[in-house]
């Protein structure tokens, strides 16, 4: 999706009013930055996110999570947490990155680790 949008900057500058070698410098500018920009996002490892439920805290990469929330915005997932060091971090799966069986597994696992700690198991 980076390397479209580089592109689509490129069309559009071809198309804007700006003199001629203007818009072939900022070109090649968008160009380079798409391609640094890319190879950025393809060098990430990737996370594995594990929600066990009932007591035990969500972990991602081994690290357990601390007031880990998921919000669904239309096909996007959006996972914000705290971890034990007081550091913030955030993902978002796009409707490309999961399949429907990863989407319904993830929201059953986030409303199990709700339910199991709202509910008491037992009579005080």
């Amino acid at each position: 999706m980076v390397l479209v949008l580089g592109l689509l900057g490129v069309v559009s500058l071809a198309g804007s009013a700006f003199p001629a070698g203007v818009a072939i410098g900022l070109s090649v500018l968008v160009l380079a930055y798409t391609v640094w920009l890319a190879s950025r996002y393809l060098r990430q490892p990737a996370r594995t996110l594990a929600i066990a439920g009932g007591a035990l805290p969500p972990m991602l990469d081994g690290v357990v999570l601390q007031r880990f929330s998921l919000q669904w915005r239309g096909p996007l997932a959006f996972a914000a947490w705290q971890d034990v060091q007081g550091a913030n971090g955030y993902l978002i799966w796009w409707p490309d990155t999961l399949d429907a069986r990863q989407r319904r597994e993830l929201r059953l696992a986030v409303e199990g680790m709700a339910v199991s700690a709202a509910v008491a198991t037992m009579a005080p």
